[in-house]
């Protein structure tokens, strides 16, 4: 079956870095554009970037452009999230997700269970 597991979650304080990774199993991963996404409790879930199949294209919201980076390797199955400059808002669970569909669909084919992420001021 498919599994999508995100690890690289963490305690940082206010200005730091973090990578995350998300690796796949299960699924033709170059057949596939990823996303990160994040949801606060109580909260909606909230587009962070999303990635191409290629890698030749990515896409960021407003919130983080600038300070995230997405990446994939086709070759490890693996997408990563690179956070610097990271803030407090930041802090939530991080889950990455898979499509064949826009990036920008609400509906994922797959998901993560998700990474914490714990920025402090």
């Amino acid at each position: 079956q498919v599994q999508l597991v995100e690890s690289g979650g963490g305690l940082v304080q206010a200005g730091g870095s973090l990578r995350l990774s998300c690796a796949a199993s299960g699924l033709t991963f170059s057949s596939y554009k990823m996303g990160w996404f994040r949801q606060a409790p109580g909260k909606e879930r909230e587009f962070v970037a999303a990635i191409n199949w290629s890698g030749g294209s990515t896409y960021y919201a407003d919130a983080v452009k600038g300070r995230f980076t997405i990446s994939r390797d086709n070759a490890k199955n693996t997408v990563y999230l690179q956070m610097n400059r990271l803030k407090p808002e930041d802090t939530t669970v991080y889950c990455c997700a898979a499509t064949r569909s826009s990036v920008w669909s609400s509906q994922y084919d797959y998901w993560g269970q998700g990474t914490q992420v714990t920025v402090s001021s």
